[in-house]
């Protein structure tokens, strides 16, 4: 299947992360490569990109999408949790801005063999990166019923949790869930119908859920905000485009502590406690699609964009 994938938030992602023409860049959720492309058009011959992705096929797309930049661009198969060996490994301290477009891409999306989607039938996968063990198989037959019930509650903030699981643990002990089919129909007859006539596919939040925790999404975001403004040059920038509340979440706050880290309670006429700030937040409300955009492509509809400028 061709790698295919609609950039979202393209223009205003690369406007406000873009502030060096002869700068170096991190795409650090490369993907077909829509965002990179964007960004090479605005850079000179001396700048460059590090494309950075954990998925074979969006790699080999990348590289034929950037073929002819006039910018050096070097691909790395990786998770962008390492962007600290991915940076030591090319000779590279810091970097003029980062880019994330978090969440599936459309391939990965309409592609029913890797198992990320509930509307088409596949094997239960989910793995970004197919190298790694743990698969959506594995956390649907072998997690206890509390440990997937805390999963699909808080990563889904489905409200319906307990009694999906409560089907899903019913209907493994007679055969394993082994495909996307099989697990949707489970979800379905586990909500009850009322429910299900609004809002939704009823099998969105529970999918999301499983797919959060086979990748260690929200987990590798953490750690990968803080490496990436640790490396950011003085008014370099980093991007992240967020699909749900809890990526936002992460990125809304961490963003905000760098700004003002100190801890000193607030009745200390001084700071004391010696924690300087890192930068500012440029977004203080996120950027959303226009509607055009949403129109165009549905799956742009949850985006926000946010951008965090290092001052030192």
């Amino acid at each position: 299947m061709k790698f295919s994938h609609t950039t979202v938030l393209q223009n205003e992602m690369v406007s406000h992360v873009l502030t060096n023409t002869n700068g170096t860049y991190v795409d650090c959720t490369l993907g077909g490569g829509g965002h990179s492309l964007a960004l090479a058009e605005g850079l000179s011959n001396l700048g460059c990109i590090i494309g950075v992705d954990q998925d074979g096929e969006a790699i080999e797309a990348a590289k034929e999408r950037l073929r002819g930049a006039q910018c050096k661009f070097i691909s790395v198969r990786d998770n962008f949790s390492n962007i600290n060996g991915i940076l030591k490994e090319n000779g590279i301290e810091k970097v003029d801005g980062f880019i994330f477009d978090l969440g599936v891409s459309s391939h990965q999306l309409d592609d029913g063999a890797r198992g990320f989607s509930y509307m088409n039938n596949g094997k239960l996968d989910m793995r970004m990166d197919q190298r790694n063990s743990l698969t959506a198989y594995d956390v649907i037959n072998t997690y206890t019923e509390e440990h997937l019930r805390n999963i699909i509650r808080d990563y889904g903030e489905e409200r319906w949790a307990s009694r999906i699981v409560d089907f899903i643990d019913r209907a493994r002990m007679r055969r394993p869930i082994s495909t996307t089919e099989e697990l949707v129909h489970v979800i379905k007859a586990a909500i009850p119908s009322a429910a299900r006539r609004d809002g939704p596919h009823p099998a969105k939040r529970t999918f999301q859920a499983i797919r959060i925790e086979v990748n260690n999404e929200l987990g590798i975001l953490r750690k990968a905000m803080e490496d990436c403004i640790n490396h950011l040059n003085k008014g370099g920038r980093l991007g992240v485009i967020t699909f749900h509340s809890l990526e936002d979440r992460i990125v809304k706050n961490h963003f905000r502590t760098s700004e003002n880290p100190c801890t000193c309670p607030r009745e200390f006429p001084v700071c004391v406690c010696g924690k300087k700030p890192k930068g500012k937040v440029i977004t203080r409300k996120p950027i959303l699609p226009t509607k055009s955009e949403m129109e165009e492509n549905p799956r742009a509809k949850s985006a926000k964009l946010r951008v965090f400028e290092r001052s030192e």
